[in-house]
């Protein structure tokens, strides 16, 4: 059967958790059945019933919703659900427990597959193993289609397309702003943190994909300028304010700059990137920023112990299942902003480009990006040379997914900020 010759368009693997649940409530309010054939999937049938009838009392166009029913530990039923859809969409995490069968068996029928990975040490894993036979297999494996990491990789696409356009050079330098956001954590997002501090205490190759900076880059092009996160307090002149070290930076960073290594450096080997927090100008904007960067190196440090590693996760994370309330979902938001900054033959120039959303990042909004990142493998748009491969949301499926995602009300916008006067 042909990728295209399939029982479904869509399915929603893990629908009844969390995230999952949300990408399905996104899916059947934007899209019709004349549209759209998706399948909600998971292990537990009786719950996935549950799940159709609450999306079917939600909404006015759909009568019925097929699910689908697999384990993540039983590869015959995954590969049997990959070889029923053109795309699977998977919210089952962790990715580095949960995960690799799944990329085992859509490249097995040549499916494509998006996620909401945020464990690095995993994707690395993927990449080394099984990105030559995605490629030979024509399978789209797009890892990081939620906060992490579509909004740094979007954004950093969208002002370098915008320097191409405008002034035939690429930027050197593009420096995300995590600059405002409010939202809830899951259990399922928890364990996944949890997940990656444990693989790392025990694999030598985890801890290896947390050090380099260009760890996700293809094997023998793992190296490059950019020294890795900003760890300290730092002022940055490009926005004019001190700066934090961002939590996201670690996988933000790196799949930015695997994005520029799929597309054939388009940007350039020497193309530096980096995420922070900023703050402001003055002292107390040092003193914010001092008091970020020891909090998140206090987190950091407690993950990477064992003991206090296990009991955050018995009395302090949420449990699997858990997430943040409806009210806080609808009530949350975020703000990434990019200012990429290059120089042309008639003298320097900095874009900006912003993308955010009224909705709680890592579930409401991630729910309509992970959504919106199915939707244009669906229906095949996409603006990349690439028709297979381990892939990033910038180098597999581009500035199309900038304009479904402002469909669905996100704002998403790029253009030149100022001229520098030095």
């Amino acid at each position: 059967m042909s990728n295209t010759d399939r029982q479904y368009d869509l399915v929603v693997w893990g629908a009844t958790g969390v995230a999952g649940r949300l990408v399905a409530e996104h899916l059947t309010a934007q899209y019709t059945p004349e549209t759209l054939e998706f399948a909600l999937g998971g292990r537990n049938e009786n719950r996935l019933r549950e799940l159709e009838a609450d999306l079917i009392a939600q909404s006015e166009a759909w009568e019925e919703l097929p699910v689908v029913i697999g384990d993540a530990t039983e590869p015959d039923s995954l590969r049997e659900i990959a070889h029923s859809t053109r795309v699977v969409c998977t919210t089952v995490g962790p990715y580095t427990t949960y995960g690799t069968g799944l990329v085992e068996a859509c490249i097995d029928a040549g499916t494509d597959y998006c996620d909401l990975t945020g464990e690095v040490n995993w994707i690395r894993e993927i990449v080394d193993r099984y990105h030559d036979e995605a490629v030979e297999a024509g399978s789209r494996i797009v890892h990081s289609c939620g906060f992490d990491s579509i909004p740094a990789d979007l954004a950093t696409l969208l002002v370098q397309s915008y320097a191409a356009s405008e002034f035939d050079v690429p930027c050197e330098l593009v420096r995300l702003y995590l600059e405002d956001g409010e939202g809830g954590v899951s259990g399922g997002t928890a364990a996944s943190i949890a997940t990656v501090f444990e693989a790392a205490s025990t694999d030598p190759l985890a801890r290896q994909a947390l050090s380099n900076p260009y760890s996700l880059a293809p094997p023998g092009e793992r190296s490059g300028v950019d020294p890795g996160e900003q760890r300290l307090p730092r002022y940055d002149p490009l926005c004019s304010a001190w700066t934090a070290p961002s939590p996201m930076a670690p996988m933000n960073e790196r799949v930015i700059r695997r994005s520029n290594a799929l597309l054939g450096y388009p940007w350039g080997r020497e193309f530096r990137c980096s995420e922070v927090v900023p703050t402001t100008s003055g002292p107390l904007g040092l003193v914010s920023a001092g008091a970020i960067a020891g909090g998140l190196g206090l987190g950091t440090m407690a993950l990477s112990v064992g003991p206090i590693r296990s009991t955050l996760q018995q009395f302090a994370f949420p449990d699997p299942g858990e997430g943040p309330t409806r009210a806080e979902i609808e009530n949350g938001h975020f703000t990434v902003r990019a200012l990429g900054r290059g120089t042309a033959t008639d003298g320097p120039f900095v874009l900006r480009a912003e993308i955010s959303a009224d909705r709680d990042p890592g579930y409401g909004a991630t729910a309509q990006m992970l959504g919106e990142a199915a939707m244009c493998l669906v229906f095949e748009e996409t603006d990349s040379p690439l028709s297979g491969g381990i892939l990033t949301p910038a180098s597999g499926i581009g500035l199309p997914l900038a304009d479904r995602l402002r469909d669905v009300g996100l704002t998403v916008t790029v253009g030149e900020r100022s001229r520098p006067t030095e």
